[in-house]
This record gives C-alpha cells, structure tokens and sequence, in this order.
C-alpha cells in the first residue's frame, strides 16, 4: 500500500500535536463547498434539489430549444475528432490523456457514430420513424441529452472539491467499521451514495470511476458502488411518484425505496458477478487508501489528519482547471456518444418490438403469487427498466391498481441499472463491468428487491 497519505499525514500536524490550521483551511473550505454543491438539500417549490441542480437548471433554462442542436454538434465533433485521431495520429493525441479519449476500438467507434447518425435523425426527423420519434431518439436527445449536458458540465467542473482536497478521507474513516462490516465497502461509498441520493445516480457513478482510476477502490469495490450505490435522486423519485399518480404517498414511498435498496446492498455483493470480482486496485493508480485508525489514536483525530494530508495534496488552480476541463471534454465526447447510441436503441427494443413483454413472461406468476392485481399488465414494467430508467412509470400509469402502480414505481428505482444513464456510463468507464453482467445485476436486483417492496406494501400501506 502507498505511504503517501501517512508521509503527508505527518506534515499535517505541528510539532506540539495540533492540527496545522492552514492544512484545515485546506480541507475545511473546498469540501465546504463541495457539499454545498452536492449534498445540501434545497427546497425549490414543491421539489427537493441540490447546488448543482439549481446551477443546470439555470443553464438549461438559459440555452433553452437550442440544447438538442449544441447535443447533436457534440457528437458529430466526437465522430470527427475520433476519425482524425485514428487516421492522421496527430501529435497531441499520440499518448496521454488524448489518446485514451479518442483512439477508441472499432466497436466504440461504431457507437460514436451510430449516435451522431441518431442525433441528426432525431433532430432534423429523417430516416425511419423508429428511431427519431418522440418515444425513442426524440426522449433521447430531447430530453435526456440536454439534463446530462447540463447537470454534467458542472458536476465535472465542481467535483474535485468534493473528492480532492479530503472529505472522502474524513467521511471515510469517521464510518469505516460500520461500511466494511455491513457493506464489505471503504467508509468513502458513503459519499458516493449521498451524492446520488440528493442529486443525481450518474453523479454517483462519476464521482466511483474517478476514484478507482485514483485508486481509492478495488475492482470488486468499484463495481459494486456502481451498481448498489448510485441511486436515483429524491428529485427523480417525486417526479415518479407524481407521473404514476402516487404523489400524495412519497413518504411510504421513498421509506420502502431505501429499506429494499439497503437490503440489495447487503446481499448481491455476496453474489456472482460481483462476488468474482478481484479486490485489486487500478494498476496505474496502486492503493491509495488508509481508513482504520491506528492504536491509541481517536477516530476524529486520525479522520481529520488524513483529510489534511489529502488536502495538502491536492492540486493547484492551474491543473484543477485543467483537469476539470478535460473531465467535461471527456463526458461530453466519450460519453454522451454512448448515451445517444445505446440509449436510442434500447428504446427502440422497448417501443417497437415485443422483446420485453416476451422476456417478462416468467414474471406473471411470481406477481401473482405476491398477490398484485394486473399482474400481466405489470410484467413488461418489471423488466423494461433495463433500456431506461423512467420506462416502468410510462407502462405502470396505465395500471388500474394502486398497490400495483406503487410496487412497479418502487421497483424502477431500485433496479439501478440503466443502460439509457448509468449503463453507458459504466461501459465507458475504466470500472470492470461487462453488458452481460451489467443485465444478471439489473436481474438480481429486480429478484431481490420485488419481493421486498410487495412485502412492505401489504403490510404496512395497503
């Protein structure tokens, strides 16, 4: 393991034994407002949001109808720098940073382009309708492109004050014990976790790659965060409960949505795929992490010393620029690609082919037996939420039943895995997953948690 946080952790103090107050500074005034931009919880009306989410909003109000266009010029950028890099291999992207962005394989390649092809369709409405209509490309790039160019753009520009300069050290070592015995996670997840809670699952998946290319997680550690931690926001949650008509239940809601989470948290780490992961650390990056208070030293005290060591640590304005930058240039031409592509597809699947209402067969009876009306009607929403997130709640308004729409709703949010969000971010990213393992997750979850969010609603709120 690295020394580098201990070795820092020495300077951080003065000789008599007290905390240097410039290296507090140091910790205490960027994680200030990193949780402000990402933790603090405001009010907005009716909606709960956070700092970052106030800050999207106003540039999406400000860019308006011309977001979809700026989208669709992003990924024909993407097509056109990524073809140049791998025919010319000019100078500046021959090794480094550049390189990795753009010298892509041919797979990713082909999905730079698909995107860009579906962008153009879904804005000008060329092609076949299939893929440029409202339901599928037009969700896509009208509705999707625009939050996660918005919502982006400022995460990577402000994430650094969250995970550079020590408070995922402090909040680490403060909730070491409890996260490693009932999660078998470093007590650093439970920012990711927060993160995603108040604002956004994508935002919860950035903030773990960054880490595990850091090297701050283990492969295993990577991939579980990402696939159990990344929950969709409260946000998200009052928007559903307010498309399926079950607003006036959010509390109960929202209370079933973390107990059933919390237990899929608990159990399907101890299962294949994540289970077979190996707890190795990102080459590049080693081991960086140190969370267990040694001998005789207070957990406040050593938590407060390795965030000052990581604070003294940090980078300078000049490279944090620089890096958040390349962050943002890395999101929107790697990722947004990916989310059009995938994203469009996956829809498509969805819309315009019986390939859910066939795969949710097997799910009838299991619904029957957990005693949910319109039990047939529900099965496609059990299962659709794979393609994206905000489909089950399409299929469920439609159900008759309360306790039906309420199950369904439940269940969207604890599934997790997207491929529309959260499913290209996880395939562009450095974290060992696979599309097939990504599916057994999404598959487990939805066993896992079901029968949960069925038990609770009889029990308690039906």
């Amino acid at each position: 393991m690295s020394s580098s946080l201990e070795a820092a952790g020495g300077h951080a103090t003065s000789k008599g034994g007290r905390l240097n107050r410039r290296g507090l500074l140091k910790f205490l005034l960027p994680s200030l407002l990193g949780v402000g931009m990402f933790l603090v919880p405001i009010s907005q009306g009716d909606q709960v949001t956070i700092g970052l989410g106030l800050m999207a909003d106003w540039l999406k109000a400000a860019l308006g109808d011309s977001l979809p266009a700026v989208a669709v010029a992003i990924l024909c950028l993407s097509v056109l720098l990524t073809a140049l890099v791998k025919l010319a291999k000019p100078g500046w992207a021959r090794d480094g940073a550049w390189h990795e962005v753009f010298d892509v394989g041919p797979v990713w390649f082909g999905l730079r382009v698909l995107g860009a092809l579906f962008g153009l369709m879904a804005l000008f409405q060329f092609g076949p309708e299939f893929i440029w209509n409202r339901n599928t490309g037009g969700v896509v790039l009208l509705d999707l492109a625009p939050v996660l160019l918005t919502f982006f753009f400022f995460a990577a520009l402000l994430l650094p004050f969250l995970v550079d300069f020590g408070l995922m050290e402090f909040i680490g070592a403060l909730v070491s014990k409890p996260f490693r015995f009932i999660f078998r996670l470093p007590g650093r997840s439970a920012i990711d976790a927060t993160a995603s809670w108040l604002g956004s699952g994508t935002v919860g998946v950035l903030i773990t790659a960054q880490q595990y290319e850091k090297g701050f997680y283990t492969r295993r550690e990577a991939a579980v965060i990402a696939t159990n931690f990344s929950v969709a926001s409260i946000a998200f949650s009052l928007l559903i409960t307010t498309f399926v008509g079950l607003n006036h239940m959010f509390i109960q809601f929202y209370f079933t949505v973390v107990v059933a989470g919390l237990a899929a948290a608990v159990i399907i780490p101890r299962l294949p795929p994540l289970s077979c992961k190996p707890d190795t650390y990102y080459e590049p990056a080693g081991c960086q992490i140190a969370e267990t208070a040694p001998g005789g030293k207070g957990v406040l005290r050593y938590s407060l010393e390795l965030a000052v060591a990581r604070a003294e640590q940090a980078p300078g304005p000049v490279r944090l620029a620089r890096s958040a930058l390349f962050n943002v240039v890395d999101i929107f031409l790697a990722l947004l690609p990916l989310v059009m592509a995938i994203g469009t597809v996956s829809l498509v699947l969805a819309e315009y082919t019986p390939l859910f209402t066939w795969l949710s067969y097997p799910m009838i009876p299991l619904l029957e037996w957990l005693r949910l009306p319109e039990a047939a009607a529900a099965a496609p929403a059990t299962l659709v939420g794979f393609a994206d997130m905000f489909l089950p709640a399409v299929l469920a308004k439609g159900i008759e039943s309360e306790l039906t729409r309420f199950v369904v709703a439940c269940l969207s949010l604890t599934q997790l895995v997207y491929m529309s969000e959260v499913g290209a971010l996880l395939l562009k990213s450095r974290i060992p997953l696979k599309l097939w393992e990504l599916l057994v997750i999404f598959l487990l979850r939805t066993l896992i948690t079901l029968p949960i969010i069925a038990l609770m609603a009889h029990l308690f709120f039906f």
